[in-house]
């Protein structure tokens, strides 16, 4: 079946996995991620590697170790969190990216530059903050 949106695997971790720190009351490692997210652990450790990297989260090895947030959860939205993963977001004006298009009027509208500034403006306004359990 076809889905207009699709979320890559690396993508959902990265979401999922900072709303589980963000609502831990100690470290998480990759092990307790993995078995909460249903992701092989090697996967899910690269998905974080890149977080580290981006500057969400903090990284500690050994019997005590595990990843936690660098920034107050209020301050990290998901936009952030998926442009780490996926890239920045374009808004393209023609879902085939032609400069000419061969018709006077574009057969799709502007459903497609609709729906992607609705994502991005969505993912900006959602905060870890949000989903973390009282």
């Amino acid at each position: 079946m076809s889905k207009v949106f699709s979320l890559s695997e690396a993508g959902s971790i990265a979401i999922h996995s900072m709303v589980l720190i963000a609502g831990a009351n100690s470290k998480l490692n990759v092990i307790k991620i993995a078995e909460r997210t249903g992701s092989s652990k090697h996967h899910v450790a690269k998905v974080l590697q890149r977080l580290v990297k981006d500057d969400f989260l903090l990284s500690n090895r050994g019997p005590h170790g595990g990843f936690e947030l660098k920034r107050p959860a209020e301050e990290i939205n998901l936009l952030d969190v998926y442009e780490s993963i996926e890239g920045k977001i374009e808004i393209a004006e023609c879902p085939l990216n032609n400069m000419i298009c061969a018709f006077d009027k574009c057969i799709l509208g502007n459903i497609i530059s609709d729906m992607t500034r609705n994502f991005q403006t969505y993912m900006k306004n959602q905060k870890l903050s949000e989903y973390i359990k009282a």
